[in-house]
């Protein structure tokens, strides 16, 4: 079961005006929206951590595989 949490947050007012009328107009709770959000960000974020980390990873293997190739150009010489 999965519970929930309520919190107190301060926003701008045209977001709020906004969230306002999506909530109506999508006939759901201005929480639900929100929630939906905070998600939908979180997932962006780790999304982002998570390439910046793969580029990370593929430039470090680059520099191994150029290191590599030149030792083995020694060996074969």
């Amino acid at each position: 079961m999965r519970t929930k949490r309520k919190v107190s947050l301060t926003i701008d007012e045209e977001i709020y005006a906004a969230l306002d009328k999506a909530s109506k107009t999508l006939n759901r709770a201005k929480s639900q929206l929100a929630q939906e959000a905070f998600s939908l960000w979180l997932k962006q974020q780790t999304e982002a951590l998570m390439a910046k980390g793969y580029e990370e990873m593929a430039e470090a293997d680059k520099v191994f595989a150029d290191v590599t190739f030149e030792a083995q150009r020694e060996i074969l010489k």
